[in-house]
């Protein structure tokens, strides 16, 4: 149990240097995954910036995840989920179409007048609050590999033990303080898990 997100970032800013880890930019999740990324980026002494994705949800049912899309447009899916929901391609263009959008603007909103965001040849860590499904991740990891990335770590406090280990597939490597057998969402594991404003996220930028 976590007391609140600044307190996750430490305890998993501790972890990686237990493990090791080491980065050349960390990139947090907005808005969550910023409180948990500052701390992570000061103890290894990187700059911190974001990366954006949005979740594309079912027909009916926008917290199932059916794909994921980052603000440059890379997409994740959910390919057996979609051919079990039967969803048409029409469906998932239009929506993915809407949720890069929505994520080209929050990513502009979020990095204001900073120069591009360059990735090749660094080694990147990307920071979340907790991992449930992991969609958005998904989308961060596959958006950073294609801007280049040398490595591509994955760290949060919090995941599902089944989506860490699919998630490790993806990334060289994947950073939790706990993988609880009893997961049902991220919010459990933390005493404090009030929701971020952007203001109070974009302020972590600074």
């Amino acid at each position: 149990m976590f007391t609140d997100r600044t307190d996750a970032g430490e305890r998993l800013a501790a972890e990686l240097r237990r493990q090791g880890v080491e980065a050349d930019i960390v990139l947090g999740i907005p808005r969550g995954g910023l409180p948990i990324a500052r701390p992570v980026a000061d103890a290894l002494d990187v700059p911190l910036d974001v990366v954006v994705a949005r979740k594309v949800g079912a027909p009916g049912n926008p917290e199932l995840a059916v794909a994921a899309v980052a603000d440059d447009g890379t997409t994740w899916r959910n390919d057996s989920l979609i051919g079990s929901l039967d969803l048409t391609m029409e469906y998932l263009e239009t929506q993915t179409e809407h949720e890069q959008r929505a994520a080209q603007e929050k990513f502009d909103r979020y990095r204001g007048d900073r120069p591009p965001l360059a990735l090749a040849g660094k080694r990147v860590l990307v920071v979340d609050d907790g991992l449930a499904t992991g969609a958005t991740m998904r989308a961060c990891v596959e958006r950073v590999r294609e801007a280049g990335a040398a490595s591509v770590v994955v760290a949060v406090p919090v995941s599902s033990p089944d989506t860490a280990r699919s998630l490790e597939r993806m990334a060289e490597r994947v950073v939790t303080v706990e993988e609880p057998v009893n997961f049902s969402a991220v919010g459990q594991f933390y005493r404090d898990f009030s929701q971020v404003t952007d203001e109070e996220a974009m302020a972590l930028l600074e």
